[in-house]
Protein backbone atom coordinates (compact mmCIF):
# COMPACT_ATOMS: atom_id res chain seq x y z
CA UNK A 1 0.00 0.00 0.00
CA UNK A 2 2.83 2.39 0.61
CA UNK A 3 4.44 1.72 -2.36
CA UNK A 4 1.12 2.00 -4.36
CA UNK A 5 0.52 5.27 -2.67
CA UNK A 6 4.39 7.02 -3.13
CA UNK A 7 4.16 5.89 -6.71
CA UNK A 8 0.87 7.15 -7.42
CA UNK A 9 2.49 10.38 -9.48
CA UNK A 10 4.50 7.69 -11.57
CA UNK A 11 1.36 6.07 -12.19
CA UNK A 12 -0.47 8.62 -13.73
CA UNK A 13 2.43 10.23 -15.54
CA UNK A 14 2.84 6.58 -17.05
CA UNK A 15 -0.27 6.46 -17.65
CA UNK A 16 0.08 9.50 -19.79
CA UNK A 17 3.12 8.81 -21.58
CA UNK A 18 1.09 5.46 -23.01
CA UNK A 19 -2.28 7.03 -23.95
CA UNK A 20 0.33 9.83 -26.05
CA UNK A 21 2.19 6.49 -27.55
CA UNK A 22 -0.88 4.90 -28.38
CA UNK A 23 -3.09 7.35 -29.78
CA UNK A 24 -0.09 8.63 -31.90
CA UNK A 25 0.40 5.08 -33.16
CA UNK A 26 -2.89 4.66 -33.78
CA UNK A 27 -3.26 7.49 -36.29
CA UNK A 28 -0.50 6.21 -38.11
CA UNK A 29 -1.80 2.92 -38.45
CA UNK A 30 -5.42 4.24 -39.05
CA UNK A 31 -4.11 6.30 -42.17
CA UNK A 32 -2.28 2.94 -43.31
CA UNK A 33 -5.18 0.93 -43.67
CA UNK A 34 -7.23 3.44 -44.99
CA UNK A 35 -4.67 3.90 -47.78
CA UNK A 36 -3.93 0.21 -48.74
CA UNK A 37 -8.16 -0.50 -48.39
CA UNK A 38 -8.56 2.36 -51.14
CA UNK A 39 -5.53 0.85 -52.97
CA UNK A 40 -7.25 -2.54 -52.54
CA UNK A 41 -10.62 -1.54 -54.03
CA UNK A 42 -9.34 1.09 -56.81
CA UNK A 43 -7.47 -1.59 -59.03
CA UNK A 44 -4.28 -0.06 -60.60
CA UNK A 45 -4.52 -0.19 -64.25
CA UNK A 46 -8.85 -1.10 -63.96
CA UNK A 47 -10.91 -3.80 -64.88
CA UNK A 48 -11.76 -5.82 -67.95
CA UNK A 49 -14.74 -5.95 -69.49
CA UNK A 50 -15.34 -9.43 -67.09
CA UNK A 51 -14.36 -7.76 -63.52
CA UNK A 52 -10.90 -9.40 -63.55
CA UNK A 53 -7.88 -6.86 -63.36
CA UNK A 54 -5.81 -5.85 -66.21
CA UNK A 55 -2.85 -6.39 -65.14
CA UNK A 56 -3.53 -10.36 -62.96
CA UNK A 57 -0.70 -11.57 -65.30
CA UNK A 58 1.79 -9.55 -63.96
CA UNK A 59 4.57 -10.75 -61.08
CA UNK A 60 4.61 -7.10 -59.99
CA UNK A 61 0.06 -7.18 -59.56
CA UNK A 62 1.07 -10.34 -57.62
CA UNK A 63 3.72 -8.68 -55.31
CA UNK A 64 0.83 -5.72 -54.74
CA UNK A 65 -1.90 -7.94 -53.73
CA UNK A 66 -0.03 -9.87 -51.38
CA UNK A 67 1.60 -6.94 -50.03
CA UNK A 68 -1.31 -4.48 -49.76
CA UNK A 69 -3.19 -7.44 -48.54
CA UNK A 70 -0.30 -8.08 -45.80
CA UNK A 71 -0.27 -4.60 -45.00
CA UNK A 72 -4.44 -4.46 -44.51
CA UNK A 73 -4.20 -6.81 -41.91
CA UNK A 74 -0.48 -5.77 -39.84
CA UNK A 75 -2.01 -2.78 -39.68
CA UNK A 76 -5.71 -3.54 -38.62
CA UNK A 77 -3.87 -5.58 -35.83
CA UNK A 78 -1.81 -2.61 -35.10
CA UNK A 79 -4.72 -0.49 -34.56
CA UNK A 80 -6.30 -2.83 -32.27
CA UNK A 81 -3.63 -3.47 -30.10
CA UNK A 82 -3.16 0.65 -29.63
CA UNK A 83 -7.00 0.65 -29.09
CA UNK A 84 -6.38 -1.72 -26.19
CA UNK A 85 -3.89 0.16 -24.67
CA UNK A 86 -5.95 2.88 -25.02
CA UNK A 87 -9.56 1.53 -23.28
CA UNK A 88 -6.72 -0.51 -20.28
CA UNK A 89 -7.29 -0.21 -16.91
CA UNK A 90 -3.86 1.35 -16.22
CA UNK A 91 -3.57 -0.47 -13.05
CA UNK A 92 0.18 -1.09 -11.60
CA UNK A 93 0.80 -4.49 -12.48
CA UNK A 94 -0.18 -3.60 -16.25
CA UNK A 95 2.75 -1.80 -16.61
CA UNK A 96 4.40 -4.22 -16.04
CA UNK A 97 4.11 -7.00 -18.44
CA UNK A 98 0.81 -6.37 -20.21
CA UNK A 99 1.14 -2.64 -21.52
CA UNK A 100 4.10 -2.93 -22.85
CA UNK A 101 3.76 -6.15 -24.80
CA UNK A 102 0.95 -4.73 -26.07
CA UNK A 103 2.94 -1.83 -27.04
CA UNK A 104 5.69 -3.85 -28.53
CA UNK A 105 3.59 -6.01 -30.67
CA UNK A 106 1.61 -2.97 -31.80
CA UNK A 107 4.86 -1.34 -32.61
CA UNK A 108 5.89 -4.44 -34.44
CA UNK A 109 2.78 -4.36 -36.97
CA UNK A 110 2.90 -0.85 -37.35
CA UNK A 111 7.00 -1.53 -39.10
CA UNK A 112 5.88 -4.61 -40.49
CA UNK A 113 2.92 -2.37 -42.24
CA UNK A 114 5.09 0.36 -43.00
CA UNK A 115 6.99 -1.60 -45.40
CA UNK A 116 4.39 -4.09 -47.05
CA UNK A 117 2.33 -0.87 -47.78
CA UNK A 118 5.78 0.50 -49.64
CA UNK A 119 6.19 -2.72 -51.12
CA UNK A 120 2.76 -2.39 -52.13
CA UNK A 121 3.58 1.23 -53.95
CA UNK A 122 6.75 0.22 -55.47
CA UNK A 123 5.40 -2.76 -56.89
CA UNK A 124 2.85 -0.30 -58.95
CA UNK A 125 4.99 2.04 -59.79
CA UNK A 126 7.04 -0.54 -61.53
CA UNK A 127 4.04 -2.36 -63.21
CA UNK A 128 2.89 0.82 -64.97
CA UNK A 129 6.04 2.76 -65.40
CA UNK A 130 9.15 0.52 -66.05
CA UNK A 131 7.58 -1.02 -69.15
CA UNK A 132 8.27 1.77 -71.23
CA UNK A 133 10.95 3.72 -68.30
CA UNK A 134 13.21 1.10 -66.98
CA UNK A 135 15.58 3.63 -65.26
CA UNK A 136 12.43 4.47 -62.96
CA UNK A 137 13.45 1.50 -60.90
CA UNK A 138 16.12 2.61 -59.06
CA UNK A 139 14.49 5.76 -57.78
CA UNK A 140 10.88 3.95 -56.58
CA UNK A 141 13.40 1.64 -54.64
CA UNK A 142 15.29 4.82 -52.64
CA UNK A 143 12.31 6.91 -52.25
CA UNK A 144 10.07 3.54 -50.68
CA UNK A 145 13.05 3.06 -48.80
CA UNK A 146 12.40 6.39 -47.16
CA UNK A 147 9.12 6.36 -44.87
CA UNK A 148 10.32 2.92 -43.93
CA UNK A 149 13.79 4.28 -42.51
CA UNK A 150 12.28 7.05 -41.16
CA UNK A 151 9.33 5.28 -38.84
CA UNK A 152 12.09 2.39 -37.98
CA UNK A 153 14.79 5.67 -37.19
CA UNK A 154 11.87 7.39 -34.90
CA UNK A 155 10.37 4.11 -33.28
CA UNK A 156 13.20 1.68 -32.68
CA UNK A 157 14.62 3.57 -29.56
CA UNK A 158 11.18 2.89 -27.88
CA UNK A 159 10.93 -0.68 -29.06
CA UNK A 160 14.56 -1.72 -27.67
CA UNK A 161 14.31 0.55 -24.22
CA UNK A 162 10.43 -1.67 -24.26
CA UNK A 163 11.81 -5.37 -24.54
CA UNK A 164 15.02 -4.46 -22.60
CA UNK A 165 12.75 -3.44 -19.63
CA UNK A 166 9.88 -5.82 -20.02
CA UNK A 167 11.73 -9.22 -20.95
CA UNK A 168 15.49 -8.86 -19.73
CA UNK A 169 16.58 -8.84 -15.77
CA UNK A 170 17.28 -5.79 -14.33
CA UNK A 171 20.48 -5.52 -11.58
CA UNK A 172 21.29 -9.46 -12.61
CA UNK A 173 18.21 -10.20 -10.85
CA UNK A 174 15.18 -12.38 -12.42
CA UNK A 175 13.17 -10.88 -14.40
CA UNK A 176 9.43 -10.96 -13.43
CA UNK A 177 8.54 -13.66 -16.09
CA UNK A 178 11.20 -15.86 -15.01
CA UNK A 179 10.20 -15.01 -11.19
CA UNK A 180 6.63 -15.75 -11.56
CA UNK A 181 5.34 -19.76 -12.59
CA UNK A 182 1.94 -20.52 -12.68
CA UNK A 183 0.15 -23.10 -10.78
CA UNK A 184 -2.21 -25.16 -12.92
CA UNK A 185 -4.63 -25.82 -10.40
CA UNK A 186 -5.44 -22.66 -8.98
CA UNK A 187 -3.99 -20.00 -11.91
CA UNK A 188 -2.19 -17.72 -9.38
CA UNK A 189 1.49 -16.81 -9.90
CA UNK A 190 3.90 -18.26 -7.05
CA UNK A 191 7.59 -17.18 -6.46
CA UNK A 192 10.44 -19.57 -7.27
CA UNK A 193 12.05 -19.94 -3.95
Amino acid sequence: MVFTKEHLDSIKQGETWMKTTAESCSITAALIVTVVFAAAITVPGGNQESGLPLFKEKSAFTIFAVSNAFSLFTSATALLLFLSILTARFSEKDFLVSLPRRLIFGLLMLFISTTAMMVAFGAILVLVFCDQRPWMLAPICAFSCLPISVIVTIKVPLLVDLIQSTYYPIFGKHSYLESCKVNRKNTVFMKYE
